[in-house]
């Protein structure tokens, strides 16, 4: 979906004029330049009275679709880590790495490895956790004393310890975690499972972008982009406070039936350029002017806190006045709710190569801080109303973090594609379950290798997609979220 700024009162009368043009013309000249015959005529009629009703309809791209199979998930929520957090201070306990802290790395480990940024035979030695670990819940789960709150759910967590990536730049490598492609042009996940299975909400895009932290994730708007899809399918970003959508709101003197004449001016226009063209990206355009009028009450109203139980706030950590992950976590409950189909919240400067701002000792808790506490209250706020079991959530970064350190100021770790670790929530996975394994200092994936393409794989299935299935044809081929890999981690399915 593409954000649309709402039309100014400058506009509005040259608009009424051109619709007014438009209805003038002839039938003849009308039909004479129709290239798609009777039946697209009928077919614009059709979309246009659906759409004055605001009602789903099967031209609507966004219209709820039928998946390949029986989905075990109808939402995704995707906190995404950008930067890389260390699976080795938070949940991949190691204790023989610990007793080898400051030796040198055995080559056998190393054989044939090659590191960003970083030469493995010149002096770099193993770095153990300066992190106390325990075991929580029944599930017994290791954690670290960095998420205290996410430890107290752990038995309604699915720990992935065996996750493999291939890119360890982080802009490709966010790329390639979200759209199956270190290279630009191919569409998101988000993009993908709405183009899918389109959206049950009606006044609220289908894809939804929050984002919190000093800066936005490297690559910007290419990580929640439609690609080659229609653009109606992109992730909308929006913000936590203030206007949800700058120019979202109605100029000042317009009316609001004036303003819905606007719109109606504009739809008749493009359809009528649509029944000339058949762009598809023209039914975008439709549907972005119809979503935005729309969202001018459900945006604001989504944002809008105020009504949430002082105990709710409590669990989140969350003070209205402020915007934060933890708050985006409440948007995301709240967006899921209205039927929004996949949520990414994206959380950032987590990079930590021991540099400046980078530190593990000064830099990476607060971190840690930032999210935890959201994190576990997204998951019981969920849980307590019946919403987990059709939630998708999922946590992790774009890879993870060496088991040596790096030669700098303070304490650090570089990029680590080899064996890093994801937790995922709800939606048909194993609760208090932990999957795969990383050998004993770290280095390798030794058991259930879950690469990129094996997790949007899994993603899809527990939406009830067939991920070979879900194709587009693009320049003479179909294309997929999977490309031509991917395989079902069905290890981790409940």
């Amino acid at each position: 979906m593409m954000t649309t700024m709402m039309p100014s009162s400058n506009d509005i009368s040259q608009l009424h004029a051109a619709q007014a043009r438009l209805q003038a013309g002839t039938r003849r000249h009308f039909f004479s330049r129709c290239s798609m015959g009777l039946g697209s005529i009928a077919l614009a009629s059709m979309m246009a009275e659906q759409q004055a009703k605001a009602a789903p309809s099967p031209q609507d791209p966004l219209a709820p679709q039928r998946p390949h199979g029986a989905p075990r998930a109808k939402n995704v929520i995707y906190l995404f880590m950008a930067g890389g957090p260390s699976q080795l201070e938070l949940f991949d306990y190691k204790p023989r790495l610990q007793e080898l802290n400051g030796q040198p790395i055995p080559q056998s480990f190393i054989e044939g490895k090659r590191f960003a940024f970083m030469n493995s035979s010149h002096g770099v030695k193993l770095l153990g956790a300066r992190r106390e670990f325990k075991q929580h819940g029944q599930s017994g789960a290791w954690v670290s004393d960095l998420l205290p709150h996410t430890a107290s759910v752990a038995d309604d967590l699915c720990f992935v310890k065996s996750c493999a990536t291939e890119l360890f730049n982080h802009a490709p490598a966010k790329l390639f975690m979200n759209t199956g492609s270190g290279q630009f042009g191919r569409p998101s996940m988000g993009a993908w499972v709405t183009y899918g299975l389109g959206s049950e909400s009606r006044d609220l895009p289908g894809f939804v972008v929050l984002q919190s932290g000093p800066r936005g994730p490297r690559g910007g708007a290419v990580n929640w982009a439609s690609g080659f899809l229609p653009t109606t399918y992109q992730g909308v970003p929006l913000r936590g406070t203030g206007e949800p959508i700058l120019n979202l709101t109605t100029p000042g003197g317009v009316s609001s039936a004036s303003q819905r004449k606007t719109i109606d001016a504009i739809r008749d226009l493009n359809l009528s350029r649509l029944v000339e063209t058949g762009d598809a990206e023209i039914q975008t355009r439709i549907n972005s002017y119809e979503m935005a009028y729309r969202m001018q009450t459900s945006a604001p109203d989504l944002i809008d806190i105020s009504g949430e139980s002082k105990a709710t706030l409590d669990m989140y950590g969350v003070d209205p006045s402020q915007p934060s992950f933890a708050r985006n976590c409440l948007l995301a409950r709240r967006l899921v709710e209205r039927g929004t189909r996949f949520v990414q919240l994206y959380h950032t400067n987590w990079d930590s190569h021991g540099g400046p701002g980078e530190t593990l000792e000064d830099d990476f808790p607060p971190r840690c801080r930032e999210i935890d506490q959201g994190c576990a209250a997204l998951i019981r706020d969920l849980k307590s109303r019946g919403l987990l079991e059709d939630t998708l959530v999922i946590w992790g970064g774009e890879f993870g973090r060496t088991p040596m350190g790096e030669n700098r100021d303070k304490t650090g770790r570089n990029h680590h594609i080899d064996a890093f670790t994801m937790w995922f929530a709800g939606g048909g996975v194993k609760a208090g379950h932990t999957f795969g394994k990383s050998d004993e200092l770290g280095f390798n994936a030794v058991e259930d290798r879950a690469h990129v393409h094996d997790l949007h794989a899994t993603i899809l299935h527990l939406l009830g997609i067939d991920h070979k299935k879900l194709t587009f044809r693009f320049q003479g081929r179909d294309f997929r979220l999977t490309d031509v890999h991917g395989k079902l981690l069905r290890g981790m399915l409940a």
